[in-house]
């Protein structure tokens, strides 16, 4: 598609939708039809906020524009990037953080459990000290450091690259004062401090899911992606790590996904609590202290 001045903005939206629709891209990093992601890349590559009010549709758009928004639908289309990398930008739980190829995009439904404070699992103390595990660009961390302003927070991967993106967004929404990054493959170079929440969105793809993956997901690191044939390498080893962390009171939530299937076979006689989420998004589990270790004990 080629847009050319005059044009609409209402217009070059509708455009845009009939060729993403066309070019039956996967949406799945933010948007979950072709009208919201054609309103989302018309508006970012006109550099127009996303609250752009309706009678601004019947704005004009100059050709610059529409040769920006050429190229961006280029990548979407053709190259199957997902829309938030080639903004550089996502907006997630109604907050913006930058967003590049160096973690996932994010999407994960614990930013609902953030909003509502972890209730009814967990009861807020004075000053909380929260880990986010795997934290990729650290948006969920960021959520949690900003939903709790006496808490402190650490964020931890092992992926370099991905804690220079999650520091990046630490600064952007001036937290550097409560939130720590730390390099580390699972819980080795944590210190030894008892954690009230842990929040972890591990690697949890089973090897069939990898092979079946639209290439959108393709352009993320695998890394925080794949764990093995049944998607629980990772899993194994955090929940013989866990409790050197844990206190009576800690609560681990912890992200599978479509893995949550090989998870439950794993402990087939331990009752697991499921959550479900108003606003979509499965896989999601919350462990207390006695739970982590007797699910350690069964692995043994």
């Amino acid at each position: 598609m080629t847009l050319a001045a005059p044009i609409s903005l209402i217009e070059a939206i509708e455009q845009v939708e009939h060729t993403l629709t066309d070019a039956e891209v996967f949406l799945g990093h933010g948007t979950d039809n072709p009208w919201d992601e054609a309103v989302f890349l018309v508006l970012g590559a006109t550099g127009r906020p996303l609250h752009t009010d309706a009678e601004s549709g019947a704005d004009q758009l100059t050709q610059d524009e529409c040769q920006q928004i050429d190229q961006w639908l280029l990548k979407r289309c053709v190259d199957r990037l997902p829309l938030p990398y080639i903004a550089g930008r996502v907006w997630f739980a109604g907050l913006e953080f930058i967003c590049d190829q160096r973690a996932l995009v994010p999407r994960s439904p614990i930013a609902q459990l953030i909003e509502n404070q972890f209730s009814p699992w967990w009861r807020e103390v004075a000053s909380p000290k929260i880990l986010d595990l795997c934290c990729g660009g650290g948006s969920l961390g960021i959520l949690s450091a900003l939903a709790f302003p006496n808490a402190s927070v650490v964020l931890a991967d092992i992926d370099t690259d991905a804690l220079a993106l999650a520091r990046e967004n630490v600064q952007l929404h001036n937290l550097a004062d409560r939130v720590e990054l730390i390099e580390s493959d699972v819980l080795s170079s944590i210190p030894d401090t008892l954690f009230d929440v842990i929040i972890c969105n591990p690697p949890y793809v089973d090897s069939t899911d990898m092979e079946a993956l639209p290439i959108e997901y393709r352009h993320e690191p695998s890394q925080a992606l794949a764990s093995g044939s049944d998607g629980l390498d990772f899993t194994r080893l955090l929940l013989a790590q866990l409790p050197r962390v844990m206190h009576a009171s800690t609560i681990v939530v912890l992200e599978l996904g479509n893995s949550w299937e090989h998870f439950e076979a794993l402990f087939p006689q331990t009752a697991l609590i499921w959550l479900e989420f108003e606003h979509g998004g499965w896989g999601v589990c919350v462990l207390t202290l006695d739970e982590v270790e007797e699910l350690g004990r069964q692995l043994r």
